[in-house]
């Protein structure tokens, strides 16, 4: 059934292709796919080449990326230019910014450029006047996208039953980290903002994967930036990175407060979405049959480990991770696998 579903999908885009395009015999092939449910194809046998975004509607309401896509194009941001839509079968059809997005080009030698091209960006982005009916970062959100550490990661994938004082340990420190981002300064908030969602462009970087956009803590999409889920770089160039970037939001009149409170403000929002990530790719692997992501999880508890001693509010946070989820990690890993069926 799947199967057959698939194949009369992949018709559909590739006739919706040859009508948007009128080219008849044009051919499309897999770009990308992304965590959810959209997928990217590129036109062959067509000069210049295009992208089709398929979001199938039954999973993924292509609206809220049209709509925000406006907005940041309105303020100045760079995003994808889209040539044609049709929002009732969820096909968009795109200009083609290449095969790559920042996270393959980037590199300890070209890191500065990119950044600061990527920090102008988001200065742009964080200026929007974001529609008044856009969903705020508040305390609900950002209690239910902790839990998803607790209940996906530490529960389904690592089989932990949590004890009454456990999880009164996790509650005292989702909520010092929920109070922190409420206090910060709010503006408009992509939630991605990381090299997989940056590409070289005219006038760019060009924003990707844009449609969940919050009003939310002004360190929250910097720090994405810097302690990526896919790539990692040496603390002190984090450090000189968001000092960079600091300097350059104050002089373009951002609400940044002074600098020490800032990074501290960068490294507890970074604390509640290493947590977040940490879940959603639980929740991937066990839900939704994506494991791949997984394997990046060890980066996010190295992140922690450098925040966490830095907090004694965060200090049974820390020893949670020590003494009952890193040893249940090690014995997953250890664990025999089960034959193949």
């Amino acid at each position: 059934m799947t199967d057959s579903i698939e194949n009369l999908r992949a018709a559909e885009r590739l006739a919706w292709a040859r009508a948007a395009l009128g080219h008849p015999s044009v051919e499309l092939e897999r770009a990308s796919t992304d965590a959810g449910f959209r997928s990217y194809w590129r036109t062959v046998g067509h000069t210049p080449s295009r992208i089709v975004m398929d979001s199938p509607t039954d999973k993924e309401d292509v609206r809220p990326w049209l709509r925000m896509r406006d907005v940041l194009e309105a303020a100045g941001v760079r995003v994808p230019v889209v040539l044609a839509q049709d929002v009732d079968k969820g096909f968009l059809l795109l200009e083609d910014l290449g095969v790559n997005t920042y996270l393959q080009d980037i590199d300890a030698h070209n890191a500065d450029a990119f950044f600061d091209a990527a920090i102008m960006q988001l200065i742009k982005l964080q200026k929007v006047d974001a529609p008044a009916d856009l969903p705020r970062y508040d305390d609900e959100m950002l209690g239910r996208e902790l839990h998803l550490f607790d209940t996906w990661f530490c529960g389904t994938h690592l089989g932990l039953s949590l004890s009454c004082e456990e999880m009164e340990q996790l509650d005292a420190a989702y909520r010092f980290l929920i109070n922190n981002a409420l206090a910060q300064n709010a503006v408009l908030v992509h939630r991605d903002f990381m090299p997989r969602n940056l590409m070289q462009a005219d006038n760019g970087p060009a924003v990707l994967d844009f449609q969940d956009a919050v009003v939310g803590p002004i360190a929250y999409d910097v720090l994405s930036l810097f302690k990526d889920a896919f790539l990692s770089w040496p603390p002190e160039r984090v450090d000189a990175w968001l000092q960079r970037y600091h300097a350059m939001a104050d002089a373009e009149g951002l609400p940044v407060p002074a600098l020490d409170a800032f990074v501290r403000d960068a490294e507890l929002i970074g604390v509640q979405r290493h947590l977040k990530v940490i879940g959603i790719f639980a929740r991937l692997h066990h839900r939704d049959s994506k494991p791949k992501y997984l394997a990046d999880v060890p980066r996010f508890f190295d992140y922690l480990e450098g925040v966490l001693p830095k907090y004694p509010e965060l200090s049974a946070l820390a020893a949670f991770v020590h003494a009952r989820v890193k040893p249940a990690m090690h014995a997953l890993e250890n664990a025999p696998q089960a034959p193949a069926a």
